[in-house]
């Protein structure tokens, strides 16, 4: 079976973090067994990933890092947990009543958000993703508006000073935010890109109800740039897996979060 490619790298490297997320901690006999592939093709992969700020090779083996400074670009990331980001979309969406205004942030699982409610008439949407303002746009909603900013690949956002200047003219009903890390034990949002957090900040400040959508990854790391503290998030949207992550959250919090 060939081992080699760019689309199937792509593919068995982001099975191979979903492992160690799931173990935190995996030597390559195992992980080469997981992914049906040679010590070698692991070993590769995990050079790889390392160099990306990814994941930390050990001694005969890999874990992942409790702290983000990189992600995945979209075009990855639109394959890791799509099926938990799809269920997450339909909850969310389900949030939206008819009439409102909806600020979409740029982020796999917002997209998933956008589609959904692509299929609405009667709303009002402002986003900053490039992916999001194309969902949109092809569905061809009624109301579009579309940030200014500098152009991020890595996850297809306009952000940055002019981004968040032309947030803050708006006023939105829900925000749907896109995080690298619910970082419960520090009580905040993060995401590992300083240069994406201070649009985020700006639509805090303009919605007047904040959803984070993430998925059951999030909540086991942190990442470098906080967005804001947990008590700025009104609810937050996630799958059924992330009942495993919690533990013990105060009741506060606890009931802030939908399970799709």
């Amino acid at each position: 079976m060939p081992e080699q490619g760019p689309g199937l790298a792509t593919s068995r490297q982001s099975r191979l973090l979903d492992r160690l997320e799931a173990c935190s901690y995996a030597p390559v006999l195992d992980l080469s067994a997981f992914l049906g592939v040679s010590e070698a093709t692991v070993r590769r992969d995990l050079v790889d990933l390392e160099a990306r700020g990814l994941i930390r090779r050990t001694h005969g083996g890999a874990m992942p890092l409790a702290q983000i400074t990189r992600d995945f670009p979209n075009s990855e990331r639109l394959t890791r947990h799509a099926a938990d980001k799809a269920r997450i979309g339909r909850a969310a969406a389900d949030l939206v009543a008819d009439g409102d205004a909806v600020f979409l942030d740029a982020g796999t699982t917002v997209l998933q958000v956008a589609s959904q409610l692509s299929r609405r008439t009667g709303l009002t949407f402002v986003t900053n993703g490039t992916d999001i303002a194309a969902c949109l746009a092809g569905a061809g909603v009624e109301r579009l508006y579309v940030t200014g900013g500098e152009y991020h690949d890595m996850n297809r956002s306009l952000s940055g000073p002019l981004a968040a200047a032309t947030i803050r003219r708006f006023n939105v009903d829900r925000l749907f935010l896109s995080v690298s890390a619910v970082d419960l034990g520090r009580g905040q949002i993060a995401i590992s890109d300083p240069a994406l957090a201070e649009a985020q900040r700006a639509m805090i400040e303009i919605a007047q109800e904040v959803i984070v959508v993430a998925d059951h990854s999030k909540f086991t790391r942190s990442a470098l740039a906080v967005i804001a503290p947990l008590e700025a998030v009104d609810r937050i949207v996630t799958d059924t897996a992330c009942r495993d992550c919690l533990g013990t959250i105060p009741d506060a919090l606890a009931r802030k979060i939908i399970f799709a």
